[in-house]
């Protein structure tokens, strides 16, 4: 690899010189790196235009939080340019480097294609209102349907593939992905699934019962949640819709996937373990 981009949160603190560090350690190693200029940043907040980022680009740096990742696969959705995420947030589940000190031993292996890469599924949501599509978008995480009203409870039934599964009532409901499942997913009790898997957990937010347990279902499964309380349905917390009673969203595996460079020295396991006793 030799042309990169540079995608970054500079309203994180240390990001800025962490950017400029990043891209010091790549030109002089004979790399291209490129970036949105601050004028650029300014006009588009937290998102980065696809036409903005040139078509020879063979790898994008993230660098900030698991979020900013995310919006750079959303944002990126289709392109299949490879990503890697440097972490300056909090948990990092997604990002491959964690201190400064691996930065550069990390170029370095992209350099000289030391690397592996990993697909990642994406998700698609499809909202109908009176039988008619009306809103559609991706996710890298997770669906979240939840009540319009903060603290109200959302009534909910949910079928897959055109079989009735059950009734809900709960704070609402998420259709998460395999990378999606150590984030919202994991907070809600669902269960955490290998990052390269190919399948989806339906997970209830604090439901209303003893007996509703999240369920993971095969990538092929088409999932329709429909709405018996108005609600609000969003996209990796990024891009939203409203329901009204009655209408409803189908979540199914999505054709567009995130392609994630992994380093060989870091299983999905060892990071697991280290989020989960709090190194």
């Amino acid at each position: 690899m030799k042309r990169f981009f540079l995608i970054a949160n500079l309203a994180k603190e240390f990001v800025p010189e962490t950017r400029a560090y990043i891209r010091e350690c790549l030109e002089k190693r004979g790399a291209e790196c490129r970036f949105l200029t601050l004028a650029q940043h300014n006009k588009y907040g937290k998102h980065t235009p696809s036409e903005l980022v040139p078509e020879d680009t063979e790898c994008v740096i993230t660098i900030g939080g698991d979020g900013t990742l995310i919006q750079a696969a959303r944002d990126l959705a289709g392109r299949n340019i490879p990503l890697l995420g440097v972490n300056r947030g909090h948990l990092g589940f997604l990002n491959q480097i964690s201190s400064q000190d691996e930065i550069e031993e990390a170029i370095a292996s992209l350099i000289e294609n030391r690397f592996e890469l990993e697909r990642r599924m994406m998700i698609r949501g499809t909202v109908f209102h009176q039988g008619k599509p009306v809103f559609q978008d991706i996710a890298l995480n997770e669906i979240a349907v939840t009540s319009r009203v903060p603290l109200r409870v959302l009534r909910y039934q949910v079928s897959v593939n055109d079989e009735y599964l059950n009734h809900y009532s709960a704070d609402g409901v998420l259709v998460a992905t395999p990378t999606g499942s150590t984030a919202y997913n994991l907070s809600a009790g669902g269960p955490v699934m290998a990052p390269a898997g190919r399948m989806m957990a339906l997970t209830p937010v604090c439901p209303h019962s003893l007996n509703a347990r999240s369920i993971v279902l095969a990538a092929e499964d088409r999932i329709q949640i429909g709405v018996l309380s108005s609600g609000r349905v969003s996209f990796d917390g990024d891009s939203w819709a409203d329901l009204e009673m009655g209408d409803c969203l189908i979540a199914e595996r999505s054709a567009l996937e995130t392609v994630m460079i992994r380093r060989k020295k870091q299983s999905f396991m060892q990071n697991l373990s280290d989020h989960l006793s709090g190194i």
